[in-house]
């Protein structure tokens, strides 16, 4: 079962996309849930709205590029 996919944020406060489910891969460098890198997760609480909407950003794409280098996702 594929961990829940977060939406994007909306105007405002932006959230984590944090999903609880909390292993680095070894081979992207991001985390199986929420596909962050470990820099990312633990700058999260200090970064600006800005710069965590551009983590966000990029989250679709890492999730696709963690899909297709997995077996699941073959």
């Amino acid at each position: 079962m594929s961990p829940r996919v977060p939406s994007p944020p909306q105007p405002g406060r932006v959230p984590s996309p944090c999903v609880s489910v909390c292993r680095m891969n070894a081979a992207t460098g991001w985390c199986e849930g929420c596909h962050r890198t470990l820099q990312e997760i633990a700058a999260w609480s200090t970064m600006s709205d800005g710069d965590k909407r551009a983590v966000w950003k990029q989250l679709p794409a890492r999730r696709q590029a963690a899909a297709r280098m997995s077996p699941e996702g073959s």
